[in-house]
């Protein structure tokens, strides 16, 4: 497993996933910072990007080593995450294992 369950701060856990995809969820709260966190291996690297509500509100690329897991974040302040997001996950190769978690601690 490339990253934990987020526990009770997690608005979304993707435990494995391989080569491009992404995923999107709703319910965050605009009061609170939210946090995207992606861990990947394999060789090679993939650029994440988080949309909500129309705009682009992170953009990261994550470094994946073969045998061991890179791992990379983005934070946004409170009000930047509104409700319903999207994030997109292109990896550079087909067999790049990543995962990924949206959290919004308190």
């Amino acid at each position: 497993m490339l990253l934990p369950h987020p526990g009770p701060d997690g608005l979304v856990w993707v435990p494995d996933q391989v080569g491009d995809g992404g995923f999107v969820s709703g319910g965050a709260w605009s009061t609170l910072p939210t946090v995207l966190t992606v861990a990947c291996e394999g060789g090679g690297s993939v650029q994440v990007t988080m949309e909500s509500q129309g705009a682009q509100t992170a953009s990261l690329t994550v470094d994946c080593p073969v045998g061991t897991a890179g791992v990379g974040s983005a934070t946004m302040a409170p009000g930047v995450v509104l409700g319903s997001f999207y994030v997109g996950v292109d990896a550079s190769g087909d067999t790049i294992r990543w995962a990924a978690t949206v959290t919004q601690p308190e």
